[in-house]
C-alpha cells in the first residue's frame, strides 16, 4: 500500500500595496500618540511640517488613498517625525516602497535594449541627464542676458538721441522697466525636496519635487525659495552658475530682490 504526503501549501506573501497600508496605519498612529503626548494639534503641526492638514490626517489615519505616490509618502513621514523630535529618516525608512512592475513579451527583453543595461549603464545616463539639465539652464540664463542686454543698449541708444521719453512708446517704456527690475531663478533637485516659490509675494508653488526636476521662475520685486532639504537643491539666479542651497537634510531660505540694471 502506497502512501502519499500532502503537499502544504504555502503562505502567499502580501502585495505591496497592503504591506505599505499595514505599515502606514502601524507609523501613523505612533506618529498621532507623540503628537498627542505632546499636546499639538493638526493645525500646529501644519506650521511646523508646511504640510496640509488634509495629508497629516490621512498619515495618521492610515489613509493611503488620500496619500501620494509612495516615495512622497515617505518624505512626507519623515517630516512629520521631525517636526515631533523623532529621527524621521530613521521612521520613516520603515514604509516599503516597493518597485513597479514591467511586464515584457516572453523572451522578448532579451534581444532589447533595456535587457542589457547595468548599472554602469543607468549611472552614466542619470549623469548624462544631470549634465543636459545644467546645461539647458546655463543656456536659457545666457538668452535671458542677451535680451536684457539688447534692451540695455536700446535704452542707452535712446538716451544719447535727440529724441526724447516722448517719443518712447508705452510698449517700450513698459520692457525697459520689466528688465531693470526682472530677476529670475532656476532650480535643480539633486534629490526628492519639498520646496516652496513666493513670486512677489504670491506663492507660486508649495509642495515636493522629485530627484531631477528642472524649474524656473521669475519675479518682477523679489523671489523667496524654500526647501526643506538645501542640500538636495541647486539653484541658480539670473547668470550666476547653479549652486547648492546649504547642507542636506537643513531648513533654507534665500530671497534675492530685484536691482535695477540702470
Amino acid at each position: 500500500m502506497k502512501w502519499f504526503r500532502r503537499k502544504e501549501k504555502q503562505p502567499i506573501k502580501p502585495s505591496i500595496e497592503a504591506q505599505q497600508t499595514e505599515k502606514l496605519a502601524q507609523l501613523g498612529a505612533q506618529l498621532s500618540l507623540w503628537r498627542q503626548e505632546k499636546n499639538l494639534s493638526l493645525e500646529e503641526l501644519v506650521g511646523l511640517t508646511r504640510i496640509s492638514r488634509r495629508i497629516l490626517q490621512a498619515i495618521e489615519e492610515g489613509n493611503l488613498a488620500d496619500l501620494p505616490e509612495p516615495v512622497y509618502i515617505q518624505s512626507l513621514i519623515k517630516q512629520f517625525a521631525d517636526a515631533l523630535g523623532v529621527n524621521g529618516v530613521d521612521f520613516a525608512s520603515d514604509f516599503p516602497l516597493g518597485s513597479p512592475k514591467i511586464n515584457f513579451p516572453q523572451n522578448a527583453w532579451k534581444n532589447t535594449f533595456v535587457g542589457q543595461l547595468r548599472p554602469v549603464h543607468l549611472y552614466i545616463l542619470y549623469i548624462s541627464l544631470i549634465f543636459f539639465s545644467v546645461n539647458s539652464l546655463s543656456n536659457l540664463l545666457n538668452k535671458a542676458a542677451l535680451q536684457a542686454s539688447n534692451s540695455q543698449s536700446q535704452l542707452q541708444s535712446s538716451k544719447e538721441s535727440p529724441l526724447t521719453s516722448q517719443h518712447l512708446t508705452s510698449n517700450n517704456l513698459q520692457a525697459i522697466k520689466s528688465v531693470e527690475q526682472a530677476v529670475q531663478i532656476g532650480v535643480i533637485l539633486k534629490s526628492s525636496s519639498w520646496i516652496r516659490v513666493v513670486v512677489d509675494g504670491k506663492t507660486d508653488f508649495e509642495g515636493v519635487l522629485p530627484q531631477g526636476t528642472y524649474r524656473t521662475w521669475k519675479a518682477q520685486e523679489q523671489l523667496t525659495v524654500k526647501t526643506n532639504n538645501a542640500g538636495g537643491v541647486l539653484m541658480s539666479v539670473n547668470q550666476q552658475a547653479p549652486k547648492q542651497m546649504g547642507e542636506p537634510g537643513k531648513i533654507e531660505e534665500v530671497r534675492i530682490a530685484a536691482k535695477p540694471r540702470i
